[in-house]
Parts: structure tokens; sequence; C-alpha cells
């Protein structure tokens, strides 16, 4: 179902930009609250479990037919004026991601999780895109993207870089030692390390320039 539901959604933004506001609020907005039910359910969920300890168990490939699915809500968000709540769940409950990101989850579920925030913080509306300002113009976007940097200021805060490996093997953010059996050179993945150091500065970046006052920013 997550796969189906996904699939028509990619295959909708490709129609005539004229049919596609209409066409995604026909598909989603009668399945609004059960996505959201849906996103409570699943990233709540306890991945400590033994469903979860391979790459290729039937539980792992419904969380990436899910990710799939968020990141094709995100897409589709840019399409409606004022996004429903399942194409904003992203942003207003991204603890639930970054809670799932430290968890012993296989490393592929925590890398498809990280790039999909990299997008979420890279996300701009048609308005914000065309005036290249920092500023966002969009009063839910800006409201979703305030959301999204508090929570993940919250984490890095604490110690949950710590946690985030940076491959499939034993190097963590932070750590200077290389994987046992591994030599240092390469250890890493470059692309994971990337994308979480930019949504850390993007998060930064943002809630300096909406924090009202110097101490706020300090």
């Amino acid at each position: 179902c997550l796969w189906t539901l996904a699939a028509i959604l990619k295959e909708t933004l490709k129609d005539a930009p004229v049919a596609r506001a209409g066409l995604l609020k026909k598909l989603l907005a009668p399945l609004d609250a059960v996505l959201e039910g849906f996103y409570n359910a699943i990233l709540l969920h306890h991945f400590d479990s033994h469903h979860y300890t391979s790459p290729y168990s039937d539980a792992t490939n419904n969380l990436i037919s899910f990710i799939d699915l968020l990141e094709a809500l995100l897409a589709s968000r840019i399409e409606l004026e004022l996004p429903l709540r399942c194409q904003r769940i992203l942003f207003l409950k991204a603890s639930y991601v970054l809670s799932v990101i430290s968890s012993s989850i296989p490393y592929v579920i925590k890398k498809k999780f990280i790039l999909l925030l990299k997008k979420c913080v890279l996300y701009k509306s048609r308005e914000d895109a065309r005036s290249g300002s920092l500023v966002l113009g969009n009063p839910s976007l800006c409201e979703d993207m305030l959301a999204l940097s508090n929570a993940v200021l919250q984490v890095v805060n604490l110690t949950w870089l710590n946690q985030i490996p940076l491959s499939g093997k034993s190097n963590y953010f932070g750590s200077s030692e290389a994987a046992p059996g591994h030599d240092s050179q390469g250890g890493s993945d470059q692309t994971v390390l990337r994308a979480l150091s930019l949504v850390v500065l993007k998060a930064l970046e943002f809630k300096i320039h909406n924090s009202a006052t110097e101490a706020e920013i300090k």
C-alpha cells in the first residue's frame, strides 16, 4: 500500500502543472489523518527489536517504503498553496525521525532518513526559490522550518551526534578512531557526514534569522 501510494504521487507530479494541485488534493485530503496516524505508529515503534537486525528483512523493507512515501509527500508539497498536514508532518514531528536515526536500526535506513532531513532543510516554496530570500515568505513553511530547526538543535545540544554512525561499520560522528580491521582512509561515509553537517548548519542559520532577541541567538 505504501509503495503504491508513493508511486501514484510520483506519477501525479509528472502531470501537467495546471492539473497537479487538484489531483494531489483529491488524492491526499481523505488520507491526511490516516497518514499522520501511520507516521506516529511507525516511527514511535521500538526499532531495537530483532525484526530490524537485517537490512533485508520485511520490517526493514516496509520502513524503506515508508521513507519513499515521505519523500514523495515532501516533493508534492510545493504544488499546494496550503499544504496538508501529511505534507508538513516531517517538519512538525522531526523528533520522531531524529530518534529513529539514533536507534539500532540498519545503517541503510539511518542514511535514508538523514538524506531526507537534508531535503527538508533545503526545501523552498516556489516564491522563496524565485526570490532567493533567506527569510521565508510562506507562513506555514516558516513555522515548519522553525519546528524542524528547534528539534535538530535540541538533540544536537545533547549527545545525539555521537550516536550517529558514519558507515555500516563502527565509525561514529566526531570519532577519530578507525574501525577495527579497517584503515582510517575512506572509513566514513562522506555523503552522510556532509548531509548531517548541512542539517545542523541550516538549522542554526534558520534559528538565528528567526530569533527575536540577541540572547536567544546566543
